[in-house]
């Protein structure tokens, strides 16, 4: 039997239009982890748990906000842990605000990507997997960013620019190679 959490969180993957068969196998993948395991949501899950990440761009849509993450050490967007919060969407919000100190920012719904990555081990936390939703979220007016303790640098890079860099993280790259055909 599926909790609510669950439920709600296979309707809002089901949604999900796919555009390539790597997004179709993550979303797969993101099905029968979640169908499995009931604490999804929980850090405590020690093979792995759900995240919410933002794909945040400028009002213009010409610019994606990157963290330059503290603990990882690579430009990354913005996201974080569920902490038990089966609204991942609400997540991704949340985190955008607090890691980039932005306000008015505007969440589109719907799952933009998926991404599946692995985390190394740190301190006494073992190597676990983040199955990360990513939201598309908009800069409202304001673009002046408030760093915080979880980033090194905060930047404005222009989604063109990232589309074509072989070294950022690919997951970056993809979103914002869609980003662009989506805008055409």
């Amino acid at each position: 039997m599926q909790s609510i959490k669950q439920n709600n969180l296979l309707e809002l993957l089901a949604k999900y239009m796919p555009d390539s068969p790597s997004q179709a196998h993550l979303q797969t993948q993101f099905r029968d982890f979640i169908s499995g395991n009931p604490d999804c949501c929980e850090r405590t899950l020690a093979t792995g748990h759900l995240t919410g990440s933002a794909w945040l761009v400028s009002g213009d849509g010409l610019r994606a906000a990157l963290m330059h993450h503290a603990k990882l050490g690579r430009w990354l967007q913005p996201g974080g842990h569920a902490d038990g919060n089966a609204d991942l969407a609400g997540v991704a919000l949340r985190e955008a605000e607090e890691e980039t100190g932005l306000t008015g920012l505007l969440l589109t719904p719907g799952i933009y990507d998926l991404d599946l990555h692995e985390i190394p081990s740190r301190g006494s936390d073992p190597s676990h997997w983040h199955y990360d939703m990513r939201f598309v979220v908009r800069a409202g007016s304001c673009e002046q960013f408030i760093q915080n303790a979880e980033s090194l640098a905060l930047a404005w890079i222009p989604i063109a620019e990232l589309a074509e860099r072989e070294d950022i993280d690919p997951s970056i790259r993809r979103m914002a190679i869609r980003w662009l055909s989506c805008q055409d």
